[in-house]
């Protein structure tokens, strides 16, 4: 049959626009293995002089230095495929020197806990264009450069080593009392590292004269034992017929902590001396930082309730110490907060919430408040910054939306401007003089945008817009977030998120699956493409409204950016108000036309998790099904640093403990599915196992999911896919009765 060339032509352009309109499928598959990710800048670094930064070729062979001003490649900086070096195949990471003479090469990374890691190391002059391996080539800890790039120390098997960059071959050991589960020098314990949020625990001082460190004595802190199996991906041999053990140091909430002391080692004698910093017996040490002049450095000191903190200005040599600062806040002092702090060679630069909001306030050394730099309704989220040669001090804040995030600069005048107004999610990271920033922009609905802007904001020039992302994502038709806020029977305004089933039929009833994190401080209703139980444009929440949910997100008192009063209202009473709060919101939902009421569930992880329980065991059945994730449930169990932050000790605060999951479990409403990863060095299985415990006396029924040798992230091989598709079908069968 011959058929019309014109009408032909018709055929073949209406099958081409069918095809590029078609939607695909969203899978679970495709979400885990990253298909729809956004692609990033490789690591980036600000160059020591302040016009050029350096970043990562995308083989990830190269160091390349480029021109603000217009990205452009001005010099390649090395090339490891032409050093010679065999082990030295691909960089994970690098690091320049503080006088931008070497160059540390990172391959071969080992995570331990979070933060924590192990790697090799290798040196490289940029002058001479040699390399030398670092530790003989050997896996090490923190390896740290002095402030003159002149000497160089590390970590191995708990003790610090330390050589002159110009003869790596001649190293010096430092400390000798090193050893697993009883002393660390210069890297902090578990606990340290998870809650203040560091992995290095030394630097030198200015003249590189004396390297200071923190010396963690663990030896009275009580052991955890977590079983391990041979399992896959990977398979651990050793434990083929017998199960195996890995024990370490953590401190639960009330029990004993490390002791930790501060030390130096004077590097032209080899001699080390402990330093006389005050602090409380049962006291912390969360930082210490390199100081302005020659042979001084700071160390952070606080109270165990962690509501004070001093700063020492501490001389290494002489040991004599002079108290900086000192900030006493109502309940806690935050770690953002704490971690916030910066020093120029003139001033320390302090976020506060003091007033009530995160503001920044302006010190000289001698610990003289020079002036309060931000006010309402700016509250801080993060610190970038303040230039000496100009006064200008550079943030990130929210102003009046705690879903926004914009960039500021506060002049030293006290004029204040937002360089980045365009609505959503804004960060920044700022050459070394401030005169450039590498701008990321993202929001609810478009991913993440990289730029390079100088310091009135303008963009220089485009390095990421994800434009390919955006194409790839159009044939799956996702639908846009809805943000809402709605007030609580209690008077509380909350903010909340939902996303509805693409061309939903407002007319009919829909179930809704809630996800929420709501832990101190935290924040999941965000205008930013991390919005989302994943994180990554919410697909895995996408992935439940193709299943006919309306997925819902809410942020209840305790969480972040609206105020200490509304973050640190949840004091020495974790889980009830944040619980009150969930059930409200499915209260509220109830009332929409298009939700079924009879048909909401609730989900989440770590914090989550508890909240998931406490809301489904709050008193209201309001929760048809919930599903709690490496969920703790009870405060006793978890580390003391976290836990007393907000709670005190149980001793002192009989009471709050006792609002727990596990004291509430014949109160428990609803279908339940607990997961949990059997090597969670984090929130321990301990908390799984006493929670279904006390629901089987209870008479409660409840499902149960152990992951195999898999931490508090709960990944490896197919481990993330069958997880989530157990909550996907969990849902389906107890909310659609499918």
């Amino acid at each position: 049959m011959k058929v019309h060339s014109r009408f032909l032509t018709f055929l073949l352009l209406l099958c081409a626009s069918l095809s590029a309109t078609a939607q695909s499928t969203l899978t679970l598959e495709d979400i885990q293995r990253g298909v729809y990710g956004a692609q990033r800048p490789r690591v980036m670094r600000p160059y020591y002089k302040g016009a050029q930064y350096t970043q990562l070729n995308t083989g990830r062979t190269t160091v390349e230095l480029r021109n603000y001003s217009d990205g452009a490649l001005a010099q390649t900086l090395v090339d490891i495929t032409t050093l010679g070096q065999p082990s030295l195949k691909s960089l994970d990471n690098y690091e320049f020197s503080p006088d931008g003479q070497w160059l540390l090469l990172q391959t071969d990374t080992r995570s331990i806990y979070r933060r924590s890691f192990t790697a090799r190391f290798f040196l490289y002059n940029l002058a001479t264009q040699q390399v030398a391996a670092v530790a003989e080539g050997k896996p090490i800890q923190c390896p740290i450069f002095s402030k003159d790039g002149s000497r160089m120390a590390y970590v191995s098997s708990n003790n610090i080593y330390t050589f002159a960059t110009a003869a790596p071959q001649q190293v010096k050991q430092v400390t000798t009392d090193g050893q697993q589960n009883k002393v660390i020098n210069g890297i902090p314990d578990w606990v340290y590292e998870e809650e203040f949020g560091f992995n290095c625990g030394m630097t030198f001082t200015s003249d590189a004269q004396h390297l200071c460190w923190i010396r963690w004595d663990e030896s009275q802190v009580e052991q955890y034992t977590l079983q391990l199996f041979q399992g896959e991906k990977p398979a651990l041999t050793d434990n083929a017929d017998y199960p195996g053990e890995y024990t370490y140091k953590y401190p639960k909430a009330g029990h004993d902590n490390a002791k930790v002391s501060a030390w130096a080692y004077n590097i032209a004698t080899a001699q080390t001396q402990q330093l006389n910093v005050p602090m409380d017996a049962d006291g912390y040490i969360p930082r210490i930082v390199t100081g302005s002049k020659a042979a001084n450095v700071y160390y952070y000191t606080m109270n165990r309730h962690q509501d004070n903190l001093h700063i020492y200005d501490v001389d290494a040599k002489s040991g004599s110490v002079k108290e900086m600062m000192h900030e006493q806040i109502d309940k806690y002092i935050t770690e953002d907060a704490m971690s916030g702090i910066s020093f120029t060679d003139r001033h320390i630069l302090v976020p506060s919430d003091r007033s009530g909001y995160m503001q920044l306030y302006l010190y000289d050394h001698n610990g003289k408040l020079l002036r309060q730099v931000t006010r309402q309704p700016l509250i801080v989220t993060e610190v970038y910054g303040y230039d000496e040669a100009t006064g200008d001090t550079y943030y990130q804040a929210t102003n009046g939306n705690a879903t926004e995030r914009a960039v500021y600069v506060t002049h030293k005048n006290g004029k204040t401007d937002c360089l980045t107004p365009k609505k959503g999610w804004n960060t920044a990271a700022f050459s070394a003089d401030y005169r450039y920033f590498i701008h990321s922009w993202s929001d609810a609905d478009t991913p993440w945008q990289y730029a390079v802007a100088d310091r009135k904001g303008n963009t220089v020039k485009v390095l990421e817009d994800n434009h390919a992302l955006q194409q790839k994502l159009q044939p799956l038709q996702l639908s846009k977030k809805r943000f809402f806020t709605f007030t609580t029977s209690e008077g509380v305004e909350l903010n909340g998120v939902m996303i509805l089933p693409r061309q939903m039929d407002e007319s009919k009833k829909h179930p809704v699956v809630m996800y929420q994190y709501s832990g101190p401080g935290s924040q999941q209703t965000v205008n930013s493409w991390s919005l989302g139980s994943t994180g990554g444009n919410a697909l895995f929440d996408h992935y439940l409204t193709e299943k006919g949910f309306i997925v819902v997100i809410v942020d209840g008192r305790g969480t972040g950016a609206r105020g200490a009063d509304f973050e640190k209202c949840t004091y020495l009473e974790l889980g009830d108000k944040e619980a009150k709060d969930q059930v409200e919101t499915a209260l509220y939902l109830g009332t929409l036309p298009y939700v079924d009421k009879d048909n909401i569930g609730i989900w989440g992880w770590s914090y989550g998790g508890f909240c998931t329980l406490m809301s489904m065991s709050e008193g209201r059945p309001v929760f048809k099904a919930g599903v709690a994730v490496a969920a703790p449930t009870n405060w006793k169990y978890y580390d003391s640093v976290y836990t007393e932050r907000f709670m005190r000790t149980p001793k002192e605060n009989a009471n709050g403990y006792a609002i727990n999951p596990i004291t509430r479990a014949t109160q428990l409403h609803g279908e339940l599915l607990l997961c949990h990863g059997l090597a969670d060095d984090n929130v321990h299985p301990q908390n799984l196992f006493e929670y279904s415990e006390r629901l089987v006396q209870a008479g409660k029924d409840f499902r149960e999911l152990v992951y195999t040798n898999r931490n508090h992230s709960i990944y490896g091989g197919n481990t993330r896919r069958h997880l989530f598709k157990q909550i996907v079908d969990f849902f389906v069968e107890n909310l659609q009765g499918k």
